[in-house]
């Protein structure tokens, strides 16, 4: 496909709105557009400066198509680095597709998915990383998720991993030098300083390999399975924290025999809470899927949350729980505390450490919960200015990346020829490009970009 011809496409949703706009970039886009506008005051188009917007009539044919408002952006100084213009329309879908099949039929092709963002990233405008942060941040749906996608777009990400592979290249660059002259043996890279380097960017890479644990759940949202006994409130909790009737309650054990999800924002963060079917020994076979999806919940949830009775409760639940999941962390949460005493309450508080206590059925405590739920996200890496992964394109060339680079150190550890090493630091900096596109190919860029919407 060419990337130097005329694109267009809508850059605002289908259907009927206030205004709708059409984006056109390409060397001609100005040249193309003037031919059918008639600007309120007379005036060459193609003459005006960038980033100035005009206010006119598109044209065919001696019939006025619609009354626009015309932004031009001049190359380089637009997003694509070609010429841009973005005609602001009224939002009846007749004049959007008239408008559309008015320049598809005068010198334009349509747009495919996410091209005008390709052409961005081909004209230098940005990086790979960069590009895939415009879609992250078209798709953010709560403002950790935003946050992440904006620091990404700035490039955050990218400078970190470009810092690396410039060091990395200076030595690797050292390394070739030494290939050849092989005969006279000789060393141009200082080999303590090309250790330090290498523990350098081992201790980077597994930091940022270590954030996509959280950042793929920020992004996708935070799974939280709510376990425990049946009828001990957990359909109850999460209609509390969702503040509407979502799951059924009764007081028959058993009622809950498959999982409800649904999600809610707390503190800018997506929080995708799962109830599930109580763990209980039971005969009923409806029952037992439903427990058996409960376990499989909870292998796939980032948090258990156990709730159970205050009035009736067996901790040993709890630790059965924590030592067949001792990776996952465990809420424990005492329910119905409306219908403790102070010494009931106290004797529970003795037995549990980091207990929450609450009334799921008048929210007393919910708040408090909340609040806890948040802060054991915010406490993390999302807390400071560090760089979060989220893109798990990017997560698994920064995990071929670190596995080259300990094969150079182990390489030097074991006194291995330069050329050896130089195979793995290749090997190395060929992944760390992959994640800004200084290494690309028409598959990866095709598999990227088909993500987009179309219009940008």
């Amino acid at each position: 496909m060419s990337y130097s011809d005329n694109i267009v496409a809508m850059a605002t949703p289908p259907g009927t709105g206030a205004i709708a706009i059409i984006r056109i970039s390409g060397p001609e886009a100005i040249a193309l557009v003037s031919k059918h506008f008639e600007p309120i005051k007379p005036k060459d188009l193609t003459k005006q400066k960038s980033h100035t917007i005009h206010l006119g009539h598109v044209v065919h044919q001696e019939k006025v198509l619609d009354k626009v408002l015309v932004s031009i952006f001049k190359s380089p100084n637009s997003y694509t680095g070609e010429n841009v213009v973005e005609i602001s329309c009224h939002g009846s879908p007749y004049i959007q597709q008239q408008l559309l099949q008015l320049f598809l039929r005068t010198g334009c092709r349509m747009a495919t998915a996410g091209e005008f963002t390709l052409r961005a990233f081909l004209n230098g405008k940005m990086d790979l990383s960069q590009a895939e942060a415009v879609a992250d941040l078209i798709a953010s749906d709560s403002e950790a998720s935003h946050e992440i996608a904006v620091q990404q777009m700035r490039g955050g990400f990218s400078n970190e991993i470009q810092k690396l592979r410039e060091e990395l290249l200076n030595f690797a660059s050292l390394i070739e030098l030494e290939l050849d002259f092989s005969q006279e043996d000789v060393e141009f890279a200082d080999r303590t300083q090309f250790n330090s380097l290498l523990k350098r960017i081992s201790e980077v890479l597994k930091k940022l390999i270590d954030s996509f644990a959280i950042g793929n759940v920020i992004k996708n949202g935070i799974p939280i399975a709510i376990v425990g006994k049946p009828n001990v409130g957990k359909s109850t909790l999460l209609n509390a924290l969702l503040n509407e009737e979502r799951a059924i309650v009764s007081n028959i054990p058993g009622t809950t025999r498959d999982t409800v999800e649904d999600q809610i924002n707390l503190g800018g963060i997506n929080f995708r809470f799962i109830d599930t079917a109580g763990i209980r020994e039971t005969q009923d076979m409806v029952e037992k899927i439903g427990i058996e999806k409960t376990f499989d919940k909870i292998e796939n949830a980032k948090l258990i949350l156990f709730l159970f009775d205050g009035l009736d409760y067996d901790l040993k639940e709890l630790e059965d729980l924590k030592g067949k999941y001792p990776n996952k962390e465990v809420l424990p949460i005492c329910n119905k505390v409306d219908l403790l005493t102070i010494v009931e309450r106290d004797q529970i508080q003795s037995s549990v450490s980091d207990l929450l206590f609450l009334s799921a059925k008048d929210r007393t405590g919910v708040p408090e919960l909340e609040q806890k739920l948040s802060s054991l996200v915010v406490s993390g890496a999302l807390s400071g200015d560090s760089t979060i992964v989220s893109n798990s394109r990017h997560y698994d060339a920064l995990l071929k990346a670190l596995e080259e680079i300990q094969k150079v150190k182990e390489g030097m550890d074991m006194g291995l020829s330069s050329d050896l090493m130089a195979i793995d630091i290749r090997q190395a900096l060929y992944h760390l490009g992959e994640i800004t596109g200084s290494v690309t190919t028409d598959d990866l860029l095709g598999n990227i970009f088909s993500n987009f919407c179309i219009g940008k």
